[in-house]
């Protein structure tokens, strides 16, 4: 898939982009059935790659916001489809030669209980030490509307540096992270709605939302990430936000690792 010239020039400048095709229909059902699957049986509960990012994610509460890391390992049909081969092309387009695929993840909104997605940068969630420099390719496998929680985003955002965050709620116990003020943020937004397999591509530092569902059908996304290799950064950064979590899904994820290990 061969982004155009002007493509190209508008994510540089915007952090973001919108594409109302990247795979095909038939493609999207296939998508559509596998990723119901996965979520029917909570794919990687156990592993910690099952989470919810609005609540405290202990199991006594409904989840409004699910979401299932590295959903490939759990269904290995995801790997070779025309959305992933034609996103790693647009990568390489896009951050150059060296771009690579760095990982998966699926969001549900549940049917009118489905929450927002508090305005945040996806980099407040990761290292503060490495240098990034990643996308995220957000596919809708159902219309994505303002209705069901399509994504938005503030222009130029992406040439800022990673602004400070809170849990959401300002709860420790969420992993789910909101930038501090955002409501001074949110009046720039430009809401993106799309079909079923088009798709929005934003960069790691570009701020970014979804509104609650208030549709009677799930609101399915599934997102691929790519970067180019991180690099040790001269002076690390304060993430600050991230030292104060102390979540059940970080407990769960901790746990697997050390039976791993054993």
């Amino acid at each position: 898939m061969i982004l155009a010239p002007d493509q190209i020039e508008f994510f540089h400048t915007n952090g973001f982009l919108m594409l109302r095709e990247i795979t095909t229909a038939q493609e999207v059902e296939m998508l559509q059935s596998v990723y119901d699957r996965l979520f029917e049986v909570k794919a990687g509960r156990d592993a910690g790659d099952h989470l919810d990012l609005t609540s405290v994610d202990d199991g006594t509460q409904p989840e409004t916001l699910p979401q299932i890391l590295n959903p490939s390992k759990y269904a290995p049909e995801l790997v070779n489809t025309a959305f992933r081969a034609n996103a790693l092309a647009i990568a390489k387009q896009l951050l150059g030669p060296d771009a690579e695929f760095r990982g998966d993840h699926a969001i549900r909104k549940p049917p009118q209980s489905g929450a927002a997605t508090p305005w945040h940068q996806d980099e407040a969630y990761w290292d503060p030490a490495m240098e990034q420099n990643e996308i995220s390719i957000w596919v809708p496998l159902q219309e994505a509307t303002l209705q069901n929680g399509c994504m938005q985003f503030v222009p130029g955002t992406h040439r800022q540096e990673v602004l400070p965050h809170h849990s959401i709620g300002n709860d420790p116990r969420v992993i789910g992270l909101e930038v501090d003020n955002p409501e001074a943020l949110a009046v720039y937004s430009v809401a993106c709605p799309l079909p079923p397999g088009g798709a929005t591509i934003h960069h790691s530092r570009t701020l970014h939302f979804t509104g609650p569902n208030r549709s009677n059908t799930p609101r399915r996304a599934y997102i691929l990430m790519f970067g180019t290799p991180p690099k040790p950064r001269a002076t690390p950064r304060n993430f600050y936000w991230l030292a104060q979590q102390k979540t059940q899904w970080q407990e769960r994820r901790a746990a697997a690792i050390a039976k791993a290990d054993n």
